[in-house]
C-alpha cells in the first residue's frame, strides 16, 4: 500500500547555504476544503531568503554540521536527483557519494547514447506485420521516447526519427553538461 496515498503530507524543502531542511505547510492546511496539494510559490528560506530545493518525501537530511554529506546532496540535486516518490517503493537508486554519482550519470549516458544510436540506424517497417514484430521486440527503444513525439495507435504507431534523433541527442547534451559541472566540484 502506498505510504503517500491515504494521508497528506507536507513537503521537504533544504536549503543548501543554511544547511537546513524545513517541511512546508499545505494551501490545504490553510484554507479549510481546499483540494490543492502544493502552493504554487516558490519556496524561500526562512533563514536567508534564499530559494530552496524540493526534495521529495522520502528526503532524510543530514545533520546540520555534516558538510560532506550536505555537498553531496547539493550535487545529488544539481544532477536533478530527488527523494520523490509515491510512496510505494521509494525513489530508487541513490548514488552514496561523488564518485557513484558521476558513475551513475555515465551509466545514464551509455544508455542515452545507446537509445539514439538505435535511432540513428532505425530501418521502418514496411508492413503492419513487420510494425508489429518492430514495436514487440524494440519496446524498450519505442516506449522511452516522451507521448509527444508518438503518433496514431495500434498497428498504425509511429514515431518521427529525426524527432527521436534530436531528443536523445538533447538528453545526452544534458547529462554531459551535469557530469562536466559535477567533475569541477
Amino acid at each position: 500500500m502506498c505510504r503517500y496515498g491515504m494521508t497528506t503530507y507536507k513537503p521537504h524543502y533544504a536549503c543548501f547555504n543554511c544547511c537546513k531542511t524545513f517541511k512546508r505547510r499545505l494551501l490545504a492546511d490553510i484554507e479549510r476544503g481546499s483540494h490543492q496539494h502544493h502552493e504554487v510559490a516558490i519556496a524561500k528560506c526562512p533563514q536567508c531568503g534564499q530559494l530552496m530545493a524540493d526534495m521529495g518525501l522520502d528526503f532524510e537530511s543530514p545533520k546540520r554540521n555534516d558538510t560532506k554529506a550536505w555537498q553531496h546532496i547539493r550535487n545529488l540535486y544539481t544532477a536533478g536527483i530527488t527523494f520523490h516518490s509515491c510512496g510505494c517503493s521509494g525513489p530508487g537508486y541513490i548514488p552514496k557519494d561523488h564518485e557513484a554519482l558521476l558513475a551513475y550519470l555515465e551509466q545514464v549516458k551509455n544508455r542515452y547514447i545507446d537509445h539514439w544510436h538505435f535511432w540513428l540506424h532505425r530501418v521502418e517497417p514496411a508492413n503492419d506485420s513487420e510494425r508489429q514484430k518492430d514495436w514487440n521486440k524494440n519496446m524498450q527503444y519505442l516506449y522511452s521516447v516522451p507521448q509527444n513525439l508518438k503518433a496514431g495507435t495500434g498497428k498504425k504507431r509511429k514515431i518521427d526519427p529525426d524527432k527521436a534523433i534530436d531528443y536523445w541527442a538533447g538528453k545526452i547534451k544534458d547529462v554531459e553538461g551535469r557530469i562536466k559541472e559535477l567533475s569541477e566540484n
